[in-house]
């Protein structure tokens, strides 16, 4: 069914510490690229795979938002579902299958919940290897399954780890790391950097599949989208 393109969007953001408060793009993104009423709530936390998040409780907190605001009727709600940086990991113990899995369960309960999913690859980490560098992929496995999932259950989906690894290859390792939240960190983002791919994810979903009805709620700044579209360095 096509979210209703008469109601504001209310945003509500699932995921870990690349998407969460300090470190991630989430809060960048509620901040400075929401328009015309639209609002949201950033529930991904550092640390987190799609079991963990689950088991905290936040998940359920992400999923009463939604019925909250589904039972009101002035807002849609969407969330936003990032997960992989830490599900990939040994000590996570979560088998790609599992991932999967878990993000169809994801799905589905937005869907329950008078929601509309959207499922995000994960941000690309800033390690470069080769001449001439290019980013390592390392998120390739989880990027596949979040897309995969997605055209199963038809639910919209925005690439982001694609998008972001073309842009970080295409401005260079110098630049990129400018974006760290620490000097040596190429995972977590500083303000600049969170400004940036907060700026991306409503560029992706302004230009995705429902990007009629989510452009009228989130607005990538001009500079920005210059900037993706010609692979050209962009600060703060």
């Amino acid at each position: 069914m096509k979210p209703r393109a008469d109601l504001p969007a209310a945003f509500f953001l699932a995921g870990d510490s690349t998407t969460a408060t300090d470190g991630g793009w989430g809060d960048a993104f509620l901040d400075s690229t929401l328009v015309n009423g639209a609002w949201g709530t950033n529930y991904a936390k550092s640390g987190a795979t799609t079991v963990s998040f689950r088991a905290d409780g936040n998940w359920d907190s992400t999923i009463e938002a939604v019925k909250n605001v589904s039972a009101n009727g002035d807002y849609a709600a969407w969330v936003t579902i990032q997960f992989g940086h830490n599900d990939q990991k040994a000590s996570a113990n979560i088998t790609i299958d599992e991932f999967s899995a878990n993000l169809s369960a994801f799905v589905d309960e937005v869907r329950d919940a008078g929601g509309n999913p959207i499922l995000v690859s994960s941000l690309s980490r800033r390690g470069y290897a080769g001449d001439p560098e290019r980013i390592v992929e390392n998120l390739a496995n989880e990027t596949a399954a979040a897309l995969g999932v997605a055209a199963a259950k038809g639910a919209l989906a925005i690439d982001l780890n694609r998008a972001s690894t073309d842009y970080l290859n295409a401005i260079g390792s110098e630049d990129a790391w400018t974006y760290n939240l620490t000097p040596d960190d190429q995972t977590h983002l500083d303000a600049a950097g969170a400004a940036v791919f907060a700026n991306m994810v409503a560029w992706l979903l302004d230009t995705g599949d429902d990007g009629d009805v989510l452009a009228q709620s989130t607005v990538a700044g001009d500079d920005y989208v210059r900037a993706f579209e010609s692979g050209t360095f962009i600060a703060e």
